[in-house]
């Protein structure tokens, strides 16, 4: 495969890979690194990348298995969350730092839901994906996907409706 064609597959879907690894990574750095390194195992398979039913997919799944791994090694122990992803010209600055801070918010609980929710709800309702897709990329049923899902939205909801309720910050 050359070098344009295998661009032309791969790019439209590298930010999600970026988004995904962020996610999982929390480090600008180390989803840049993992994004990166994914790239170039694609790259490094481009013949055979061809033969893949759902060549998004396929990434996606690498990426979740690399970033998982990265987790799991020792150099893993100080990432940190750096996101600065929320603009909007239009709105007034008080609105701005209050959404900024409803952003931040469900980041913190999402960082802290069990890791296939944190998966779930991540390719769901950040990435778009549907239940088939995120099925095969989890390896999971349909079924556990949608529980799962369900239960991390749940927690989101219950964690911001008690922190607005309470004002705790």
């Amino acid at each position: 495969m050359q070098q344009s064609e295998f661009l032309n597959i791969v790019m439209p879907f590298k930010d999600k890979l970026y988004r995904l690894a962020k996610r999982l990574l929390i480090s600008t750095e180390e989803a840049e690194d993992a994004t990166q390194e994914i790239l170039l195992k694609l790259w490094s398979k481009n013949n055979a990348i061809g033969t893949y039913k759902n060549v998004e997919a396929f990434a996606m799944t690498m990426t979740k298995n690399f970033c998982l791994d990265r987790l799991k090694s020792k150099q893993a122990g100080n990432l940190k969350l750096v996101h600065s992803n929320y603009s909007d010209e239009n709105t007034s600055l008080q609105k701005q730092v209050e959404a900024v801070d409803s952003v931040s918010w469900v980041q913190k609980i999402m960082e802290e839901l069990p890791e296939q929710q944190k998966m779930v709800l991540q390719l769901r309702d950040v990435e778009q994906y549907d239940f088939d897709e995120i099925s095969e990329m989890l390896d999971m049923q349909p079924t556990a996907v949608r529980v799962a899902l369900s239960r991390a939205r749940k927690i989101v909801r219950e964690k911001l409706l008690e922190k607005h309720s309470y004002g705790i910050g």
